[in-house]
Order: structure tokens, then C-alpha cells, then sequence
């Protein structure tokens, strides 16, 4: 927002930064390692975003893109990811992906060609694709958000196997429609946070409660829209 990055949340993308790097196989260019070197270890830190976009090489321009300009809140993300993941499959495949970019890239009034929008889908690809199965889930595509923005993180440590999820959603479901409403949600969440004092802060209620209905199908959160914030995966 203020055109610069700094404190805790240079040291998070500059962690994040490596991690994505080694993930994709990439070494550090010397630019990236002196900026590191610099900046890494202190929480006094602080750069401009535009002298950070010139240190970093094309892909990581993304990641910087995505945090300082288009994904403000949760909010705004889970509505880019409903309109993009629009079969419902709780994945956006590389196509769609593609687009979601595109899409990005035009708000900010970039110009790209068509092979190198399809490079920087690789590239986004091998870099937040953790399970390697070529499609981002709503949890990978998530870290694209800044860390205090990311709410998915708090929902990590909540999430329940399918029987459990299944059984809750029933439970506020009153009606049997298959879907929830923005009360039901409410109680529901009431509930988890009373359960889960350690991750989940009850003071943040209403930010949780608008950025998962912003998944909601007008005003009707559908179980397969929730599961994807609530259910863990069974493997």
C-alpha cells in the first residue's frame, strides 16, 4: 500500500522468496543474494518496492506484483478465485491460471505476449504448486497473499476430516438445502472459535466470516465452497 516493504513483512517475503526459489530448482542471482545478505537478518529493514522489483528477476516480480498491488484483502482474493475456479473443483488448472494472470496483468496495465504469459504460468506453477499435480489449490494460490492478510493460514490448524466437516456442515445446514447462509456461518464460526482459542481469534469474526462468504454463491455458501477453507484432504 505505502510503496515500501519493511519489518516483519520483508523478512516473510524474503523468506518465502527462497523457499520458492529452491522449490523451483533456481539458485539466487547475485543481486538476490546481496539483497538478502542485507536485509534477511534485521527486522529494521526497509526498501522501496520499486527499487525491490529491480532486483528481483521477472517470476519474483509477480509475487511482488500480486503483494503491493491487486490481492488487498482476503476478501478481494477469494472473489478472484470464485470467478476463475468457476466449475467449482476447488482447483484452478494451468489454463485457468492463465487467465486469472492475464487478468492481473491488465489491471496493471501490462502488456504481455502470449509465450511469456505461458512461461509465467510455469513458472507459478513450479513455484507454488506443492503437491506437483500441475493444478493450485485455493491454500497454494493463497501465498500469494501478504502474511497478516492470510486467513487461510488460521484455518490450517482447524481443519477436520471429511466425516467431521460433513457432520458440522449438516449440524448449521438446519434447513437440508445444501447450502449455508450468512447466519449459519456466523454460528458456525462462533462455535470453532470458542473450540480453537489458540488459533483462531474471535475478535476477527466478522473479517472471517466476510472473506469466506465472499466464496458464496449469492448469499449461499455451498458445502463444496467450505469444505475447500474447512475440510482436510484425505490421503
Amino acid at each position: 500500500g505505502n510503496g515500501f516493504m519493511d519489518g516483519k513483512e520483508l523478512q516473510n517475503f524474503i523468506q518465502e522468496l527462497q523457499q520458492a526459489r529452491k522449490k523451483a530448482g533456481l539458485d539466487l542471482t547475485p543481486e538476490m543474494k546481496a539483497f538478502v545478505d542485507q536485509y534477511g537478518k534485521t527486522t529494521d529493514g526497509k526498501i522501496g518496492i520499486v527499487e525491490l522489483a529491480q532486483i528481483l528477476p521477472t517470476e519474483e516480480n509477480f509475487l511482488l506484483f500480486f503483494r503491493c498491488q491487486q490481492l488487498k484483502s482476503s476478501e478481494d482474493f477469494m472473489q478472484t478465485w470464485r470467478k476463475y475456479d468457476s466449475d467449482h473443483s476447488g482447483f484452478i488448472d494451468s489454463e485457468e491460471l492463465k487467465s486469472f494472470l492475464k487478468d492481473l496483468l491488465q489491471k496493471a496495465n501490462k502488456q504481455i505476449e502470449d509465450s511469456k504469459l505461458t512461461e509465467y504460468t510455469e513458472i507459478m506453477l513450479r513455484m507454488f504448486d506443492a503437491n506437483n499435480d500441475g493444478k493450485l489449490e485455493l491454500t497454494e494460490l493463497a501465498r500469494l497473499l501478504p502474511v497478516q492478510e492470510n486467513f487461510l493460514i488460521k484455518f490450517q490448524g482447524v481443519k477436520m476430516c471429511a466425516k467431521e466437516f460433513n457432520k458440522a456442515f449438516e449440524m448449521y445446514d438446519q434447513d437440508g438445502n445444501g447450502y449455508i447462509d450468512e447466519n449459519e456461518l456466523d454460528a458456525l464460526l462462533k462455535d470453532l472459535c470458542e473450540k480453537n482459542k489458540k488459533e483462531l481469534d474471535i475478535t476477527n469474526l466478522a473479517t472471517y466470516k466476510k472473506s469466506i462468504m465472499a466464496l458464496s454463491d449469492g448469499g449461499k455458501l455451498y458445502r463444496a465452497e467450505l469444505a475447500l477453507i474447512l475440510c482436510a484432504e484425505e490421503n
